[in-house]
């Protein structure tokens, strides 16, 4: 196992770039620096955190700021305040006697707003198993979804789209039939403009119904590799803003939203549709006259990270699969009194009831990640309250093929550009 530690800790008084632990345009800025450069701690041993707060570049001093601290995702158990001198003051988390993460939250008053910061840090996290037990069929299970979704007759429409295409890179809108008769999906299809074949990225959305702009990924066309950025819910994905809000609102939120339609049964579950349009993408994608014929790399991040695992574990034609902090991981494991993964069914009325438990088996990362076979890049920040940390690192330690690991402790849930870059030099050093 490779593992690569960025420790993205510089900090910008000026305006950067930079956002949620270190919002862009503001006069306030928060540090917060653990003991341990990795923020790493082994089981019962301490962490100590020194926090810093700044107003117009200069130390606030002599100012009272409040704490919470708790494990990952639950409840607190110590708060209270502390008096900063020269701008800063330092505070005990405790430890923790499990694997996992402990969040800190501190807040502070000036002149009149109310400013707030977090951090965590981990407790032998390479240590964190899942929850989600792996099911006898699901194997069988799977095996057969894709042989019934095959049947499915493959019907391509494919646009050109000027306003995402330039000299170096042409962008096609494609639909695609997928699952059944009459269901069908969408994505953005970028080809570099010279002659020759080239790897292919399929590169699955994130989570919502939102539309799709391919632009900031287009350097991967610009770069000799082919993309198809994927639409999952068979609605154009060129339509305006205000129509995909109303579209959205729907489809339902929180525990009326997609990701939990039809959760009391297996067959019924939405996600199986999404999954198996997934492979139905590489079906397409694998016709390209212009693909080399050897490369198909899944790459996406958050509920784009999960499906480009899933995809991986459900379509040996997949050679390497990067993902960022995915989503849809070890969602159940709230029941183990810890951090679970994105939706957080846990914040929802009866959604994690023991039947619901048995469909989200068949549908966790975890579980598809046991079977990937492949290479498997995956990045993850630490401060991630969408797809928390503890998630990321189950998923990374069940998987049995070969792997690396780009840790930005930092991060909330974003990568940086400079990271999107790191994935692409990745992928290239994969291909055949």
């Amino acid at each position: 196992m490779k593992k690569l530690n960025l420790l993205a800790f510089c900090f910008f008084v000026m305006a950067a770039a930079i956002a949620q632990n270190y919002p862009s345009r503001s006069n306030v800025l928060w540090v917060t620096e653990p003991d341990h450069r990795d923020w790493l701690y082994q089981l019962g041993e301490e962490a100590t955190v020194t926090v810093s707060l700044y107003e117009f570049g200069m130390p606030v001093d002599a100012k009272t700021i409040t704490y919470r601290v708790g494990p990952e995702m639950m409840p607190a158990d110590q708060e209270g305040t502390l008096t900063l001198k020269d701008g800063k003051a330092v505070l005990s988390l405790g430890t923790s006697t499990a694997p996992g993460f402990r969040d800190c939250w501190f807040t502070a008053a000036l002149n009149g707003e109310t400013y707030r910061h977090h951090v965590k840090v981990g407790f032998a996290p390479e240590k964190l198993e899942p929850f989600t037990e792996f099911p006898e069929d699901f194997v069988s299970y799977w095996e057969a979804a894709k042989k019934k979704a095959a049947a499915c007759p493959m019907l391509i429409e494919k646009t050109f789209v000027p306003e995402y295409s330039n000299d170096h890179v042409a962008c096609y809108l494609v639909k695609i039939q997928a699952f059944e008769k009459g269901q069908q999906v969408y994505g953005y299809l970028s080809i570099p403009k010279k002659e020759g074949q080239f790897p292919v990225v399929f590169a699955p959305p994130g989570a919502g119904i939102k539309p799709m702009n391919p632009m900031k990924h287009l350097f991967y066309a610009e770069s000799g590799v082919i993309r198809f950025d994927m639409e999952i819910h068979g609605i154009r994905p060129d339509l305006d803003a205000a129509t995909y809000k109303e579209i959205s609102s729907a489809f339902g939120n929180g525990d009326k939203s997609y990701l939990v339609n039809g959760l009391d049964n297996r067959d019924n579950y939405y996600m199986k549709k999404v999954y198996l349009s997934c492979v139905r993408a590489l079906d397409f994608l694998t016709t390209l006259p212009e693909w080399d014929g050897k490369n198909l790399i899944a790459q996406g991040g958050s509920q784009g990270g999960a499906l480009a695992l899933i995809t991986t574990a459900l379509d040996a034609r997949i050679t390497a699969c990067a993902a960022n902090h995915p989503a849809l991981s070890d969602m159940a494991g709230y029941q183990a009194d810890r951090a679970g993964g994105y939706p957080h069914l846990n914040r929802f009325n009866d959604m994690l009831t023991p039947e619901k438990i048995n469909t989200l088996q068949y549908y966790d990362v975890v579980n598809f990640a046991k079977l990937i076979e492949v290479p498997v890049f995956m990045t993850w920040g630490y401060n991630d309250n969408t797809c928390p940390p503890t998630t990321s690192y189950v998923v990374y330690n069940v998987l049995k093929s070969e792997k690396e690991a780009f840790i930005t402790p930092i991060n909330e849930h974003w990568v940086s550009e400079k990271t999107r870059r790191v994935i692409l030099n990745w992928i290239k050093s994969k291909l055949k």
